[in-house]
């Protein structure tokens, strides 16, 4: 199956960042979401990545060329005739299920449907739809034009053909496909990342050690980029406890509880960089304070 345009369903961080690298490899993209505010929050976020990416030289096109690829939309109209539909919104089952009944409607009958969910199985997104066996997911991991690696899971419903055209698309935009061959809640990597997250932040808890301390062991010893204090800062506390609380509440295992000083830091509206306190505290630049 040969994908020419996709339409990407929220633009948030991580829907930004898929936008992003499908424009840098040739791909028409419609990126939609609700609110305009957040459209047009996304188009610069996305001109200034494209922009550093063509200063460090590791662009192959002109930035231009790059950005007048994507096109920002409220509505699906536009992405009508996408072959591939990837969706990025908030980390709910009922507000994913909503929007690809909506999707199924708004696109053709030979579309892939695919969901970013970083921890709902994804038969359980799309066990309404008319057409399951076209559904798949695509979860990227943040910062999703750095990092390659991209799992590829099946549904119960999801069939082979569709399998192998995700494999084939995230290959294409330059990524590494990881196959998830049984929707379990949480799927792979988050489902190993999960557990040692979630001891991080509960030796924090007990005061065992600081978050930069857990943070810099990581990188030293295990070779990280980033440890997962600032990592959870990154992608931002409330999307952690979503998605966790979807695997515990999927799984019913106590390892996959939320610690309480996350929930109490969610509570408190310290969700990381997007508001300026979650582990860290941030400048308005979003440098971290020292």
């Amino acid at each position: 199956m040969q994908i020419k345009k996709v339409m990407v369903v929220g633009c948030g961080t991580m829907g930004a960042g898929i936008a992003q690298v499908c424009a840098q490899c040739g791909l028409q993209v419609v990126m939609t979401d609700v609110s305009n505010t957040m459209l047009e929050k996304a188009v610069k976020t996305i001109a200034w990545s494209v922009g550093k990416l063509a200063e460090k030289g590791k662009l192959k096109e002109n930035k231009q060329v790059v950005l007048d690829r994507i096109q920002a939309s409220e509505d699906y109209a536009p992405g009508a005739d996408a072959e591939l539909v990837i969706e990025a919104v908030f980390e709910s089952l009922e507000v994913k299920k909503k929007v690809f009944a909506e999707l199924e409607k708004a696109v053709g009958a030979d579309a892939l449907l695919a969901s970013n969910t970083s921890a709902i199985p994804i038969s359980a997104i799309g066990g309404a739809l008319q057409r399951p066996q076209r559904m798949l997911g695509l979860h990227f991991f943040n910062p999703v034009p750095m990092l390659e690696a991209v799992e590829v899971i099946k549904g119960i419903s999801t069939s082979e053909e569709t399998m192998l055209a995700g494999v084939e698309f995230i290959r294409f935009i330059g990524k590494k496909p990881i196959r998830v061959d049984a929707d379990i809640a949480g799927f792979i990597l988050n489902r190993c990342n999960m557990l040692a997250n979630m001891e991080a932040y509960r030796l924090v808890e007990m005061k065992v050690a600081t978050p930069e301390d857990i943070d810099t062991g990581f990188r030293l010893a295990f070779g990280r980029k980033m440890g997962p204090l600032e990592t959870s800062d990154l992608v931002g506390l409330d999307v952690q406890l979503m998605a966790y609380t979807n695997v515990y509440n999927e799984e019913k295992d106590p390892r996959f509880y939320p610690p309480s000083i996350l929930r109490r830091k969610v509570e408190a509206g310290h969700l990381g960089r997007k508001t300026g306190k979650g582990w860290y505290e941030y400048n308005p630049d979003g440098t971290r304070k020292q």
